[in-house]
């Protein structure tokens, strides 16, 4: 298995999933062997790529196994508490 390292010197955009990502989402989830979290996603891209998604209400957390995306999931856990508390 190859894992790839994000960039440092890329990008991270985090935002709200849209119908849009669909397709990615399901990439996303096929290449995790889990299924697209249920509710309200945030998802993170790099390099026009989403590698992780999030859904703040239920905790749950989908991710690119083949890139090194520890700290992008850890970012996408800090949006979505924010986010709650807000």
């Amino acid at each position: 298995m190859t894992v790839t390292a994000l960039s440092a010197a890329g990008s991270v955009v985090i935002r709200s999933a849209r119908r849009s990502d669909g397709a990615a989402l399901h990439r996303l989830a096929s290449l995790d062997s889990a299924r697209i979290p249920v509710g309200e996603l945030l998802v993170a891209e790099t390099d026009g790529s989403l590698v992780a998604a999030h859904a703040p209400a239920s905790g749950a957390t989908i991710a690119d196994p083949f890139r090194h995306t520890a700290e992008v999931v850890d970012l996408l856990h800090l949006r979505g508490t924010l986010l709650r508390a807000a």
